[in-house]
């Protein structure tokens, strides 16, 4: 039967087919995996950037908020951008995207050490492979031991 033969018989369409083994296949299922640990890896990185890092570079160069630092465009300047958010002020966010870049740095070398670390561990596991002698499969070693009863027989004849 053709493809075409067979989708007129079913009542699946071809194109759920086709999206139920895209979804299927391992690299799509380890996407979704990656993305869901990524969204969690969020979390914890902007806490490092706020919590940890902003602070420390904040008293580096002076007691700075990077989270503060804001052009007015329009409305009331204020001092902070809580309030000139609170106040409807429209703002250039300087420092969020600060925040931002930070963060964005510091998900890259996470992730730069974590495939290091991992291919590191894939290629040292790979060497113990290629290094660790291969056992012969049972025919090899019966085939062997028939060849070696053959030239015992050859030698015992001559």
């Amino acid at each position: 039967m053709s493809d075409d033969q067979i989708s007129i018989k079913s009542k699946t369409p071809k194109w759920l087919l086709d999206f139920q083994a895209f979804i299927m296949r391992g690299n799509v299922i380890d996407l979704a995996v990656g993305i869901i640990v990524g969204a969690a890896f969020t979390g914890i990185v902007n806490s490092l950037v706020k919590d940890i890092l902003n602070p420390v570079i904040g008293l580096i160069v002076g007691g700075i908020d990077f989270s503060n630092i804001f052009i007015t465009l329009k409305g009331q300047h204020v001092q902070t951008l809580a309030e000139a958010q609170k106040i409807g002020a429209v703002t250039l966010n300087v420092g969020v995207f600060l925040n931002a870049v930070i963060q964005f740095v510091i998900v890259g070398f996470a992730v730069f050490w974590f495939v290091r670390i991992l291919n590191k561990f894939y290629i040292s596991t790979k060497k113990k492979e290629a290094e660790a002698p291969k056992k012969p499969s049972n025919e090899e070693v019966l085939l062997g031991e028939i060849r070696d009863a053959l030239v015992a027989q050859s030698k015992n004849n001559s």
